[in-house]
Parts: structure tokens; C-alpha cells; sequence
């Protein structure tokens, strides 16, 4: 008796204990533009680069969820604003998360997640850059930490606006 209340209190721990496992990792899409291609090379390389980044996250069943992360770079000549290139990534994973819910879950989901990811985004942009004969791209890392502190940050601020009105 003393047995089986143990192993279910063992199995119950096990149940709680938080989990991230990758399950894949892959290329969701993948797009580079050179528009201006061969007469871009004839200017001053002097590049002006825009840069966006989000996430999305789908769940494709209990624990189980997709994250994709979207990069875009935009990289234009300062003196006539025309286009070199333009790079879209959509590196995306599969991702087991369990025992973690509310705030916790959505740190892993928007932070950690695409923390993992990024470097494969990362390579794969410098060696489509590469490939287009452009000089190399080597993206900084991203603090995705910081990134859902601040969209935490924005949300409270939204929220206590929001009450300020009501009242």
C-alpha cells in the first residue's frame, strides 16, 4: 500500500515537471529578391538595412506547438534608396511544453522557442546573402528575453490605461 501511494506521488511529480523538447526543426518558407541585380553593383556600397522580426505560435495538440520565427532584411543603397536585396525567412519547430502554464508557457513559446531558432535563421539569411554575391550578413544576436519583457510591459501599461478609463 505504502508502495503504490509512493508511486503515485512519484507519477504525479513526473507529471509537473516542466518539459521543452524539440521535436523538429525546419524552413517554413524562404524568399530572396534582388531587384536591382546587376546594376546595383555598380554604386557605392554603402548599405542601410531594415530589419523585422515576430513569432507566431500555433498548438497542434495538448503540449504540442508549432513556432515559427519570421525574419525579414531589407537592405537598400543610401544614396539612392535603391533595393540590393530583401531576405524572408520563416524558420519554424515543432516544440513538446508541458507542466508550464499562463506566463511561464508563454516565455517558453516567445522567447525561448525562438531563441533555439534563430540561429538556424540566422545561417541560413547569411548564406542566401552569400549566394547573391552580396557582402556577408551576420546578424547580431537577439535578446528574445528582453523582447517579451518589454511586450509584457506594453500589455500592463495597456491595461491600467484601460482601467483609467472606465473609472
Amino acid at each position: 500500500m505504502a508502495d503504490e501511494n509512493t508511486q503515485a506521488a512519484n507519477t504525479e511529480e513526473q507529471a509537473v515537471q516542466p518539459t521543452l523538447q524539440i521535436q523538429r526543426i525546419y524552413v517554413k518558407d524562404v524568399s530572396f529578391e534582388a531587384p536591382n541585380l546587376p546594376t546595383i553593383f555598380q554604386q557605392e556600397w554603402k548599405p542601410q538595412l531594415k530589419f523585422d522580426l515576430n513569432t507566431e505560435t500555433v498548438e497542434l495538440a495538448e503540449g504540442l506547438y508549432e513556432v515559427c520565427l519570421n525574419l525579414t532584411v531589407e537592405t537598400t543603397l543610401e544614396d539612392s534608396n535603391d533595393v540590393a536585396f530583401i531576405c524572408e525567412v520563416k524558420q519554424a519547430g515543432v516544440f513538446t511544453v508541458l507542466g508550464l502554464e499562463g506566463v511561464q508557457l508563454a516565455h517558453c513559446l516567445t522567447a525561448q522557442c525562438p531563441n533555439m531558432l534563430f540561429p538556424y535563421a540566422r545561417e541560413l539569411i547569411s548564406s542566401l546573402v552569400n549566394r547573391g554575391t552580396f557582402p556577408a550578413l551576420n546578424l547580431s544576436p537577439v535578446n528574445f528575453d528582453a523582447l517579451f519583457m518589454q511586450q509584457l510591459q506594453a500589455q500592463q501599461e495597456e491595461a491600467e490605461k484601460a482601467a483609467e478609463t472606465t473609472h
